[in-house]
């Protein structure tokens, strides 16, 4: 079912499965010969979440050369690579906490943070804060299911359940956020699932919400003309048959916004950040992983890191 302004979804469904998805493939790279990352807990809470589809490949009993065996060709990107692009993704944004973190900076703000467990395995100052914001469903099942583990944050970790629909910002005062002081602020895989109008909006509010010295890390994903918008439908169909195939059910297509939106680095620019843009390729290569070729997927997307 497409995406409508008021949907809803679970870790299982919808876009809340490209959480687990995500996960497992954090669980994949972290299994990999040379890791980049190190995510023990990705594969637990895609177990808990309980689609057999990405508990067996976030277990190993699924590998990637599984899924991309007889491929066609016509998907936007085999597993395998997707798997290295989480490495890549995950690297990026672990690494921007750290510098921020070096710079002085002591509150960060993880929107929409999913099955992300960066306040359990990143090592954090003794004074740092951290704010998880996602919908309440998704704060309550990790925090239940790392607490089932024995797992205990490694940070004040503050979390905020709310829907980034609604007033986010009041929700993260209450919880305790200090708007004066510089923050540190994350949307990882977030932008392509919100319309161009919201992806607007939602970079206005960080900006309003951030003191000087804050540093922001986000994704900008393509604008997507309406000629070539059937293009990637029709190669995010190809992916979602082959998932098909291995028993897991959903249209990719249908999660996405599509259409003309700001380019991310002009827009901060234009509001007073400093940016730095690093293309897909340029950081698989830092990190040691083939790059991609140009129509594979998610290689014209780029990455963000911005300073006010």
């Amino acid at each position: 079912m497409p995406r409508t302004a008021d949907d809803t979804w679970d870790l299982a469904s919808s876009v809340g499965a490209t959480a687990t998805m995500v996960a497992a493939a954090r669980a994949v790279a972290t299994r990999a010969q040379q890791p980049v990352i190190n995510d023990p807990f990705a594969e637990p809470l895609v177990r808990a979440v309980g689609v057999d589809f990405f508990t067996r490949l976030a277990s190993g009993e699924l590998t990637p050369a599984d899924l991309d065996t007889g491929n066609s060709g016509e998907s936007p990107v085999g597993m395998s690579r997707f798997a290295d692009g989480m490495a890549a993704r995950t690297r990026f944004f672990d690494d921007f906490f750290a510098a921020a973190v070096d710079s002085g900076v002591r509150q960060a703000v993880i929107l929409a943070s999913g099955l992300d467990a960066r306040g359990y395995r990143l090592t954090w100052p003794d004074d740092m804060t951290l704010f998880e914001i996602d919908q309440p469903e998704v704060i309550e099942f990790k925090a239940t299911t790392l607490a089932g583990l024995g797992a205990r944050p490694s940070t004040e970790l503050k979390t905020v359940p709310v829907d980034l629909r609604n007033d986010w910002p009041a929700a993260l005062a209450e919880a305790g956020f200090d708007a004066t002081a510089p923050t540190a602020w994350i949307a990882e895989g977030l932008l392509g699932y919100l319309p161009p109008d919201a992806q607007d909006r939602l970079l206005d509010t960080i900006g309003e919400l951030s003191a000087p010295g804050s540093r922001l890390a986000v994704e900008s994903v393509p604008s997507h003309h309406e000629a070539d918008q059937e293009e990637m439908r029709e190669k995010m169909q190809a992916s979602t048959d082959t998932w098909r195939s291995h028993g897991f059910d959903l249209d990719f297509s249908e999660l996405v916004f599509l259409g003309d939106r700001n380019d991310v680095v002009d827009y901060l620019r234009e509001r007073g950040w400093t940016v730095e843009a690093t293309p897909t390729n340029d950081l698989l290569v830092r990190y040691g992983l083939q790059p991609l070729d140009s129509d594979e997927g998610f290689a014209d997307v780029v990455y963000v890191s911005a300073a006010k």
